[in-house]
């Protein structure tokens, strides 16, 4: 299915933040606040309606998650949920039953509950449940901080009384300027919600809200449009509620929702509503600052997202991120959800992988400048142009590492080092420098003129080009995501990845002994080799 265009910078959106208009006045008889309270149902009726219930459905694409570089959104899943949420108290209940299609068919049912001060989730949502979740049957665990905080902005974006809540409390609403979208201006207002902060625009015809941006820092589009589109509009119990609600990231649609049944004021069994006391004792508050909005938000929609803090592993769980020697000055960034592989040359160092974003990148940094004080970082090896593989890519070109890259994928990396990133300052945005980057169209060859690396690009099932590394005189492999070296278990056959391996292998110097891998640890090479029927060489 078609959707939109690929990529391109904020500056150049059809859907732009600024409009050549006078600030709209936020109070007053003829303030867009007013007409939108008339127009949804009047402000008595908005007052009262002090809980709803909702059964629906959703829509997820993630658009990072491409078979090509830049190319047409993976579907990553089908949800179906039903929600009750009690304004008053701001507690929210949402039943969930994910479909997931991407990166393999699965099925997730599972329990939200968000209040202001905790989130708890009961039942399966992820691959990537925490190993310190309450052993209970069913398993549940307390929300991250980070995750929270991007439950409530949703839920407040998401709520239908989102302009009631405008007017109870105008010291939260500032003028802003028209958006521009499709070239013609919308009013819109600030609006400051706990730690974020929406643009709230309103349709000139009809007076209801229409779109309700928030600016988000994403690792590879850097500072981002995220709207949420409102349309459908039908009567529930005399107010007006939006049946059909899509999220936009930079005017291409990742989310739609359709709502199916929707009931104003039902009876709500209050336990229901209760987080178990056990869990709101420890439970992290609500994250403010700088929150990880698209991180926390989109993998969740393919159902590999570590709901913690840390973001890329679970301080309650490991020792956190560390190096792992695996040969002579070659060692793995393990600890985490992700991989990374460094390896000494006599007067640089060569790092494969940069995952999630620049906090696990600023760990691998460190630890090399501690390790290799006098070796400049030289080379960085992306294996694909997939964001949990790349999005911490920028912190190492800001100090001047040249970039390798699978031939194809050259410009959509680029336009992610040029991505304006104003709203995090990452270290590339703080110290400006101009990217190099290499593609490799068959082999590439690093060499000292003792250690020798190779670098091939290969064919496979999971993306258009795709990066296969090998330290020779280590006989050590890296590989990602088409297998994870001592956390996939082989069966007994080959899958379509793991022949893709085998085969890229045969085209190496030597076959390697072990490999390590962008996810899990390290493996010996041999027994996928004997269950493809090509021994080693």
């Amino acid at each position: 299915m078609k959707r939109c265009a690929p990529f391109s910078l904020v500056s150049l959106l059809v859907v732009s933040c600024a409009g050549s208009s006078s600030a709209i006045r936020p109070a007053g008889p003829d303030s867009p606040i007013e007409r939108a309270l008339a127009a949804l149902g009047g402000a008595d009726k908005l007052a009262a309606a002090t809980a709803i219930s909702i059964k629906g459905s959703v829509k997820h694409w993630e658009p990072e998650q491409s078979v090509k570089p830049g190319g047409e959104m993976r579907l990553a899943g089908e949800s179906t949920f039903v929600q009750h949420r009690a304004f008053a108290d701001g507690i929210t209940r949402t039943e969930w039953l994910r479909k997931m299609a991407y990166p393999a068919p699965r099925e997730y049912k599972f329990t939200e509950l968000v209040t202001p001060v905790a989130g708890l989730v009961e039942g399966v949502d992820s691959t990537a449940v925490p190993k310190s979740a309450t052993p209970t049957d069913p398993p549940r665990h307390a929300m991250s901080g980070v995750r929270l905080a991007a439950a409530l902005r949703e839920l407040e974006r998401t709520s239908p009384r989102i302009v009631f809540d405008m007017k109870s409390d105008p010291s939260k609403v500032s003028a802003g300027s028209e958006l521009v979208i499709n070239g013609h201006g919308v009013p819109a207002l600030r609006y400051q919600t706990g730690g974020a902060t929406l643009m709230v625009a309103f349709d000139p015809a009809t007076g209801l809200p229409s779109r309700i941006r928030s600016m988000d820092a994403d690792t590879i589009y850097g500072d981002s449009t995220y709207d949420l589109v409102l349309s459908d509009w039908r009567d529930v119990g005399g107010i007006k509620v939006a049946h059909t609600q899509s999220y936009e990231l930079n005017g291409r649609e990742v989310i739609h929702i359709q709502l199916d049944e929707v009931q104003l004021n039902p009876t709500i069994a209050p336990a229901a509503l209760e987080i178990p006391a056990d869990l709101v004792a420890g439970a992290p508050a609500p994250a403010i600052g700088d929150v990880p909005y698209q991180w926390v938000i989109r993998r969740q929609f393919i159902g590999t997202y570590l709901d913690s803090d840390a973001i890329s592993y679970d301080p309650k769980a490991t020792e956190s991120l560390h190096l792992v020697d695996v040969a002579t000055g070659v060692s793995q960034v393990s600890g985490g959800s992700h991989n990374s592989l460094v390896v000494e040359m006599a007067d640089h160092v060569v790092v494969f992988d940069a995952p999630i974003g620049e906090v696990q990148s600023r760990f691998t940094l460190g630890a090399i400048h501690s390790r290799y004080p006098a070796k400049p970082i030289k080379y960085l090896v992306l294996s694909h142009h997939h964001m949990d593989h790349i999005g911490g890519a920028r912190s190492f070109v800001a100090e001047g590492a040249i970039v390798i890259v699978p031939a194809g994928s050259g410009a959509h990396i680029e336009k992610m080092f040029a991505a304006p990133h104003k709203l995090d300052g990452d270290a590339l945005e703080r110290s400006p420098h101009k990217a190099e980057v290499i593609e490799v169209e068959d082999k590439k060859v690093l060499t000292d003129g003792k250690r020798t690396i190779e670098i091939l690009r290969f064919d496979n099932p999971h993306v258009d080009g795709m990066l296969l590394s090998y330290v020779a005189d280590a006989r050590l492999g890296f590989v990602v995501d088409v297998w994870s070296p001592g956390r996939d278990k082989l069966g007994d056959e080959l899958t379509p990845a793991q022949a893709a391996v085998v085969a890229a292998v045969k085209r190496l110097s030597s076959a390697p002994e072990r490999f390590a891998g962008g996810h899990g640890s390290f493996a010996d090479y041999a027994p996928l080799a004997a269950l493809a029927g090509a021994p080693a060489r």
